[in-house]
């Protein structure tokens, strides 16, 4: 969705094309060496182990290439923002603590991790009670508990808790 020229950008459509066709050009970079590494001509028994990856990434830095110089030339690319802050307030509000639990998950298990990551959500986000945050944040891993550790046999990562009651 295009924002306003006006609007409080955090970033403006212009950086966001230029991160994205350098990022996609070195890793274009990247196929191209290891291509070459692996050897990308055709020999007596065929294409060497380089040869398609070498042309995809060829192709990959061609677009690239294009992108990049389009962007640069059109202008109103710098004035158009991509995202707002309040936007990307928005998003950091979600894209911390999942990160915050994906560090969790194997220091503490996934079942503990996710009872936290639960009950942050519905206190800092859904402005829930305790009442009501604690008996959904334990309902609903009991309930993955039993279905994926008891029911299907899925062994999913545990931390100490589990290992204190016998799961480890």
């Amino acid at each position: 969705m295009e924002q306003d020229k006006g609007a409080d950008a955090a970033a403006t459509v212009r950086t966001l094309e230029i991160a994205v066709a350098l990022g996609i050009l070195v890793l274009s970079a990247v196929v191209i060496w290891d291509s070459l590494r692996l050897g990308m001509r055709w020999a007596e028994d065929g294409p060497q182990a380089g040869y398609f990856p070498f042309y995809i990434g060829l192709i990959m830095a061609l677009a690239s290439v294009v992108n990049l110089v389009r962007t640069l030339r059109n202008p109103t690319h710098a004035q158009t923002a991509f995202v707002t802050r309040g936007q990307f307030k928005l998003v950091l509000a979600v894209l911390v603590p999942l990160a915050v639990y994906a560090a969790l998950v194997k220091p503490l298990g996934i079942y503990v991790a996710s009872i936290v990551f639960i009950a942050w959500f519905m206190w800092k986000l859904g402005k829930y009670s305790w009442t009501m945050i604690v008996p959904v944040a334990f309902g609903t891993m009991i309930g993955f508990f039993l279905m994926f550790e008891v029911w299907f046999k899925v062994p999913l990562p545990k931390g100490p808790l589990e290992a204190l009651i016998g799961f480890a």
